[in-house]
C-alpha cells in the first residue's frame, strides 16, 4: 500500500493511492495515519479494504508528511561509498548517526526555507526507513521484520552549520523545512529489495544526483540492527539512510549551493517524487 496524508497543513486527512494512482480517502476507516497503523495487524487490516469502495479525492490536494506522529527522526551520514569519495572522506567503519529535529519535518512539495543568513544550504536525496515494530538489540537477520515501510526524503543540509560551526552535524540538519518526507509511505511488502532502488535529484531541471541504494556502505538491515544497539527504535521512528554523489558541496570547480528561487525535484524508484521551491528566510 501507499499511505498518504493530504490537505492543508495541520488539517491533513488519511488516504491511500490505489492501483490506478488515484487518491482515495481513508478517513472513514482510520482517523489518521499514525504509528498505531504501522503494526503488522493494523496494516493487514487496511490491506483487506476494497479500495474501489473508498471515496475518490478530487483535484490535486497538498500532501503532508505521510505519518502524523513521527517519533525520532534519525539519519545516517556518509553511507554511500561514492558520496564519501566525493566529499574527500574515508568510508566510515561504523554507521555515523545524527538526528534531524522533528521541527524540520515538512510535506514533500512544501517550500524549503533557507535559514537566516544561510550561504551553504545543500540537497540530499535519501531512502527513508519507517519503523513499525519495537526494535532493541535486533539481529541483522531479523531487522527487516521491524520495518513497516519506506519513503522518499530530502535531507536538506546547511554545510557551514554542519561542518564549520563545531560540534555535531545536527545543527546543519535540523533547520525548519529541512526534512521533506513523502509523498507517501510505501509498505515494505511493495519493496522487494531496498538495496536495488534507483534515485535521482535535479535542481532547476539539471540532473545533479543519480544513484542507487546498492552502493550503500551499510545496508538497511545493518542500519536498523546497529542503531537498535544504542537506542530503542519505536513504531513511527524514521531513519534516513544517506545520499549518493552529486550534492552541491561536491560540485567542481566551485560548490553549488541553494538560493531563493531554486526548484528541487527528486525521486526514488517505487517511492514517488518530490518538488520543493527554495524560499528566503521569513519569520
Amino acid at each position: 500500500m501507499k499511505l498518504v496524508r493530504y490537505g492543508a497543513k495541520g488539517k491533513e486527512k488519511p488516504g491511500l493511492i490505489d492501483k490506478e494512482g488515484k487518491l482515495r480517502d481513508l478517513s472513514g476507516v482510520v482517523p489518521d495515519i499514525t504509528s498505531a497503523q504501522l503494526s503488522s495487524a493494523a496494516l493487514a487490516k487496511l490491506a483487506k479494504i476494497k479500495t474501489s469502495t473508498l471515496p475518490l479525492v478530487k483535484g490535486k490536494p497538498r500532501y503532508g508528511v505521510p505519518l502524523a506522529d513521527v517519533g525520532k527522526f534519525l539519519a545516517i551520514g556518509l553511507n554511500y561509498s561514492d558520496h564519501a569519495a566525493e566529499a574527500g572522506m574515508p568510508c566510515p567503519k561504523e554507521p555515523i548517526i545524527f538526528f534531524k529535529a522533528d521541527t524540520s519535518l515538512s510535506g514533500p512539495n512544501d517550500p524549503v526555507m533557507l535559514p537566516k543568513g544561510s550561504k551553504k544550504s545543500d540537497w540530499e536525496v535519501e531512502l527513508g526507513v519507517v519503523i513499525g515494530k519495537k526494535a532493541r538489540y535486533v539481529t541483522k537477520k531479523d531487522a527487516l521484520k521491524h520495518v513497516a515501510g519506506y519513503c522518499l526524503i530530502n535531507d536538506v543540509s546547511e554545510r557551514e552549520y554542519q561542518i564549520e560551526r563545531g560540534g555535531t552535524w545536527d545543527k546543519g540538519k535540523g533547520c525548519d523545512t529541512f526534512g521533506p518526507v513523502g509523498p507517501w509511505l510505501v509498505t515494505a511488502d511493495e519493496i522487494k529489495d531496498p538495496q536495488k532502488l534507483g534515485m535521482w535529484l535535479d535542481v532547476n531541471g539539471k540532473r545533479f544526483q543519480t544513484g542507487t541504494t546498492k552502493t550503500m556502505i551499510f545496508d538497511v538491515r545493518t542500519i536498523v540492527s546497529y542503531v537498535s544497539e544504542f537506542m530503542t527504535l519505536l513504531p513511527g521512528d524514521i531513519i534516513t539512510t544517506g545520499t549518493p554523489p552529486g550534492v552541491g558541496m561536491g560540485v567542481k570547480p566551485k560548490p553549488r549551493y541553494l538560493k531563493a528561487g531554486d526548484v528541487m525535484t527528486l525521486g526514488i524508484e517505487g517511492l514517488g517524487e518530490q518538488r520543493q521551491e527554495v524560499v528566503a528566510f521569513k519569520k
